[in-house]
């Protein structure tokens, strides 16, 4: 049984050696220390080093762009992975961390697929040939749909995120319109995704379209097409709309609270009659359509001035679905955060997974005007920052910090003085740590002396 910490013996490593060797696939083994303890001669080869000098060095010596590192501490293997290593060659890899018993890392096996990226495209496309008719088609119809998340997507167990959750599983199982309100960056778009991939039109098509971002005089032609020659530029043989381009699944309408007043009246005969009439046509086109539209206006304000169809608005608000915003969703801040760490850390390539406690008491004190969409901003930005797999209060933006800190003062009754020197404190912490405790290169990166910078370290005690 191999254990975390316990080196691979000599007898283990000789015959793994044996059996490797030989093999015509560049294969390497790392130890728990990310030390290459094998690794056969086509792979030494392929990275043009001598076979005895690779052994013994930790990988990021022999490989400079090795994700071996990040593999270890996510503990997630990386399949199929196109890997430029610094030596100029491009190759399909697999990068698999192999646990102990205690989930704990024993060891990392890795190989290189494809040595050329050519090879291992011609390999897929002669694969496509040979999938299976059903196979294939169920394939590319989730493609063609359009729609890419599902409820595991939303993460929430605040009791109105819970509400939310539930209503919308409920509506995703009928054939009724669905209204989704809320603030902007709620998440609206991911429940309009999870309800159609839900439903039982998960296998036709998911049309997204934005009423706010198409001017007035063009949305009519986008939603419902256009004949050919019904207007100076238009297409020869005409377009098809939205509408028949989503028939028989379902069309997203999202910011439906933009809608023209005259485009309002369109769309309610479209919802009661269900059929459209292209632009400049004359034919009568009978559609299946599922409606979901979202807004971040209150619709029902809007009834009562005048500014949209009150028969319109109870068509679309069939089943309505209440999204909070996040500063009233209590408890599911920090578990976002983490959730969010783990899905940008993927995205970046750089594995962060800690955030330091006052960074989220200071999060948690932060309102949220963006709701979700401003703090996955806000920890991509606090993640290009840190030089750790730490977010530290330092790495947030000042707006968000700052609210906390005036709160500690106020209450506390501190001076500007104090402030000052809590920050001072908090930064010569965070670059002793990240210099190992290394002073001459701290006073460096501070740009201070280094007689300056033992005068701090002894006042605050951090010697």
């Amino acid at each position: 049984m191999i254990r975390v910490g316990e080196p691979l013996s000599d007898v283990l490593v000789d015959t793994l050696d044996t059996i490797f060797d030989p093999i015509a696939v560049p294969i390497i083994i790392v130890d728990t220390d990310t030390t290459v303890v094998m690794i056969n001669q086509i792979f030494a080869d392929f990275l043009g080093q001598p076979k005895e000098e690779i052994i013994g060095k930790k990988v990021l010596e022999v490989d400079h762009n090795s994700r071996f590192p990040y593999v270890f501490k996510s503990k997630r293997p990386e399949i199929a992975w196109k890997h430029k290593f610094s030596n100029g060659k491009t190759a399909i890899v697999h990068r698999i961390p192999v646990l102990d018993e205690n989930g704990e890392i024993a060891y990392g096996f890795g190989l290189v697929l494809f040595e050329d990226v050519k090879e291992f495209k011609d390999i897929i496309e002669k694969n496509k040939l040979l999938e299976s008719a059903l196979t294939y088609a169920n394939k590319q119809l989730k493609e063609i749909s359009g729609a890419k998340y599902t409820w595991n997507n939303i993460l929430g167990s605040s009791d109105k995120m819970v509400q939310a959750i539930y209503v919308g599983r409920r509506a995703a199982l009928t054939k009724s319109n669905v209204l989704l309100l809320g603030e902007s960056g709620t998440g609206k778009e991911l429940f309009a995704h999870a309800i159609h991939q839900a439903s039982n039109r998960s296998y036709e098509r998911f049309v997204k379209v934005n009423c706010a971002a198409i001017p007035a005089e063009l949305l009519e032609s986008e939603l419902f097409g256009y004949e050919e020659g019904a207007f100076t530029g238009a297409k020869r043989g005409g377009k098809i709309g939205k509408f028949e381009l989503a028939n028989g699944g379902t069309i997203f309408l999202d910011e439906i609270g933009d809608m023209p007043l005259s485009m309002q009246a369109k769309l309610l005969r479209v919802l009661q009659e269900k059929e459209i009439e292209r632009v400049g046509g004359t034919k009568i086109i009978p559609i299946d359509v599922r409606v979901i539209a979202a807004t971040n206006k209150d619709l029902k304000q809007m009834v009562d001035e005048g500014t949209y169809r009150e028969d319109l608005f109870y068509r679309l608000n069939v089943m309505s679905i209440e999204i909070p915003p996040l500063r009233e969703r209590e408890g599911d801040l920090e578990p976002l955060v983490y959730k969010l760490l783990e899905k940008l850390s993927e995205q970046l390539g750089k594995y962060v997974n800690r955030i330091e406690n006052e960074a989220l008491k200071a999060m948690q004190d932060y309102s949220w005007p963006g709701n979700v969409r401003e703090l996955e901003n806000v920890l991509e930005r606090a993640i290009n920052l840190t030089d750790s797999e730490t977010i530290l209060p330092i790495h947030l933006p000042y707006y968000i910090t700052e609210v906390k800190q005036e709160q500690t003062l106020s209450k506390q009754g501190r001076t500007l003085k104090d402030f000052v020197e809590k920050t001072e404190k908090e930064v010569l912490q965070y670059y002793i740590q990240k210099t190992g405790g290394n002073k001459k290169q701290t006073a460096k990166l501070l740009d201070i002396s280094r007689s300056s910078l033992y005068e701090k370290l002894e006042r605050y005690g951090l010697e």
